[in-house]
Formats: structure tokens, sequence, C-alpha cells
């Protein structure tokens, strides 16, 4: 049995982490371990360091009982649940920490999906220094019956990336499972911007020589993970935008995807695809590293 993080969403009256996570944990079989936090900068108040203890305790033990009342209104029968709440402001590097020194099957949050050069939230420093799974929930009810969506990259040749997509297509086809939800498998054929603009390639000629390299690569994972080949669907574009247009067309409830995890300027000026994805996506998305 393994372990799944929530991480409890600020607030009381809309709430999506933690009735998902626990449904998600129910289904796999996974005790749940959800973490609360708070935090105020008391330090800038003029009062003493008991009195600021006081009041440090206090917005503790609200926070630890509004999220408790959550957890009892969505706790399954039989859930093994644990609830910590934490005094802390930057929550990612806190989870990073935590994910590093116990194992977790992910880490389940509700996404919030805006970004710009100067400021990176929470969701995005997740995605690129923890060492665990995330689930990226969207803010809003989920479709049970709909298809688990696994995207791979089947042009490239880095064999992490291939190791990668093994790796998605396990954690696609266990949840589908324990979802009671079909399978659907994406892949991306971008034509580089570079060659087409100069009219180097002939687009069609590139697509259909691209899925035809692709077979095999599809008919190995088909045979490792005892899939029909069929499940397999490529189309034509930027892999953030093949996603994109997938999962709306299936209405994917979940999305599931590897992410390289670039850090710094470059992942500020290029991006990460996943990180692209979630920009537009507003279903609940499960990325994996290498």
């Amino acid at each position: 049995m393994g372990k799944l993080m929530i991480i409890a969403d600020e607030g009381d009256k809309q709430y999506f982490a933690t009735p998902r996570g626990l449904e998600l944990a129910g289904k796999l079989g996974h005790s749940v371990e959800v973490v609360a936090f708070v935090h105020a900068p008391l330090a800038r108040l003029k009062i003493t360091v008991t009195e600021q203890t006081k009041i440090k305790r206090k917005l503790l033990a609200e926070r630890e009982a509004t999220v408790q009342a959550r957890i009892d209104k969505y706790v399954q029968p039989g859930q093994k649940v644990s609830l910590k709440t934490v005094w802390e402001t930057d929550i990612s590097h806190w989870v990073t920490e935590r994910c590093r020194k116990s194992d977790y099957e992910a880490v389940v949050k509700t996404g919030h999906r805006t970004e710009s050069l100067v400021y990176t939230p929470t969701d995005w420093h997740l995605l690129r220094e923890c060492p665990a799974p995330v689930l990226l929930v969207a803010d809003r009810k989920w479709h049970k019956t709909k298809p688990v969506l696994a995207a791979v990259d089947l042009a490239s040749r880095s064999p992490a990336k291939k190791q990668l997509n093994h790796k998605v297509i396990a954690n696609a086809k266990a949840l589908a499972t324990a979802l009671d939800a079909d399978l659907k498998i994406i892949t991306a054929i971008e034509i580089p911007t570079l060659l087409a603009d100069m009219d180097l390639v002939d687009p069609r000629q590139y697509v259909a020589e691209a899925r035809e390299s692709m077979e095999p690569a599809i008919e190995k994972l088909a045979a490792a993970h005892d899939l029909p080949v069929s499940l397999f669907r490529a189309k034509r574009g930027p892999a953030e935008k093949v996603i994109t247009s997938e999962a709306a067309s299936v209405k994917a409830q979940l999305v599931v995807m590897g992410t390289v995890g670039r850090r710094g300027v470059k992942a500020k000026l290029m991006g990460n695809t996943a990180e692209s994805v979630l920009c537009h996506l507003r279903t609940d998305v499960l990325t994996l590293k290498p």
C-alpha cells in the first residue's frame, strides 16, 4: 500500500484536492497524509513573543479543525488518513523536502495555473523540483466516466524519455483500471517550424514518415503493457496543442504526462510541455519525472 500527500486548499467554501485525493486513494488502496499550511506575518505586529505564540497556536488549531471537518466529510470507510498542520510560507520547498525523506505515490494539489516571468507559483516549483509525481486537480467537478489520457513522446531518442513513456503508460493504465475508465494514448508529430517556414519539408510526407517511424515504438509499448496498438493515436502539431485538443475531444477526466523539469531562465524562456499544457488545460493532470 502506497501513500498520497494531499495539500489542503485554503479557504472554507471551495476545495477540490481533498475530495479528489481521498477518492483516488480509496480506489488505489493508498493511505493519505493531508497537509494543511497556515501562516501570518506575526512579527510585524507590536506584540510580545508570548502573544505571538498564542496567536500562532490559535490559527493552527482553527486550520486543523477546518481541514479535519473536510476530511471527515469525504473519508471512506476504513481509509487511513492523517492530518498534519504546518506553519510555513514556502509550501513547495516544504513539500519537496518531505518527499525526499519519505516515499509518496503522488502529491495532490488544486492547480493554480497562471505564471509570469517574474513570479513562479507553487505549482511550477513542484513540477520542477518535487521528486514525487504531482497531480494538479482542476478547480471544477470531474467527469468520473470519462477516459484517462496518456501523453507520450514517441519522437524522442532520449533513453530517459523512452523510459518515461513506459512510466506514463503504466500509471495511466493503473488509474484507468482503478477509475473504471477507458484509456487513450496520444503522441504529437511536430514539424520543425524553421524547416516548414523555409519549405524544406513537405508537411504531409513528413507526418506520414514520422508515423511510420513511430510504429516500432508503439508496438513495443503496446506489447510491454498488454495494450492494443489501436489505443495509440498520433496527431500533427506542437505537443501542448495536440494534448490539449485531444483531452478536450475525448473529454478526458485525467491526463497523465511526463515532465523534464527544466529550471531557471531556460525553463522561463523555453517552458516545459507539461507547464504549457497546464496553462490551457482545465482537467486533472498527473505529471511524472524520469
